[in-house]
């Protein structure tokens, strides 16, 4: 099991493979399709530092922050798996979520030296593992707001890593 501490370097991303089991610790970002727009939103327009954070080397979960947890999302809807690309490009490291992305969405995360993870989908667990939260951006959404949240020890596998996905056949 390898152990990540957030932000991550293009080192921490350069050793993972897809398959691999880690657990990340620090904070992260939370958001999910409601939420993921409105930041690219914020990139184009220049804004993002009104977030209150750098975007440089970040963990987003897809997910939304309830009271009764954290789980993953569908990584694969469309308005998720269309904020992958910029957000990478952007300085996203790692994006955690569930399910198979798109060829080309996997290429993008190699080519801004990203990855994407699975995290399984048990909330209990998740929320014992969560230590803190803060509210950043965007509170009219609720519980599917952008979250910064500090973890300890969030176990997740490496979905895609370096143009390589633990869903091809081949694998």
């Amino acid at each position: 099991m390898k152990q990540l501490r957030t932000p991550l370097s293009e080192e921490d991303i350069r050793d993972l493979k897809a398959g691999d089991m880690v657990e990340i610790s620090g904070y992260i970002l939370c958001g999910r399709d409601a939420v993921l727009p409105k930041v690219l939103k914020m990139i184009e327009e220049g804004k993002e530092s009104e977030l209150g954070i750098s975007l440089e080397g970040q963990v987003v979960f897809h997910t939304a922050v309830s009271p009764a947890g954290v789980g993953p999302t569908s990584s694969n809807k469309l308005e998720i798996e269309a904020s992958i690309e910029p957000l990478s490009k952007a300085g996203i490291r790692m994006h955690l979520g569930k399910g198979e992305l798109h060829a080309e969405t996997i290429r993008a995360l190699d080519r801004y030296h990203a990855v994407y993870a699975v995290i399984p989908p048990v909330t209990a667990l998740l929320g014992d593992k969560m230590t803190e939260k803060k509210l950043l951006a965007f509170p009219e959404l609720g519980m599917e707001a952008l979250y910064l949240i500090k973890v300890d020890r969030y176990p997740a596998i490496i979905g895609a890593a370096h143009g390589r996905s633990i869903y091809e056949r081949s694998l």
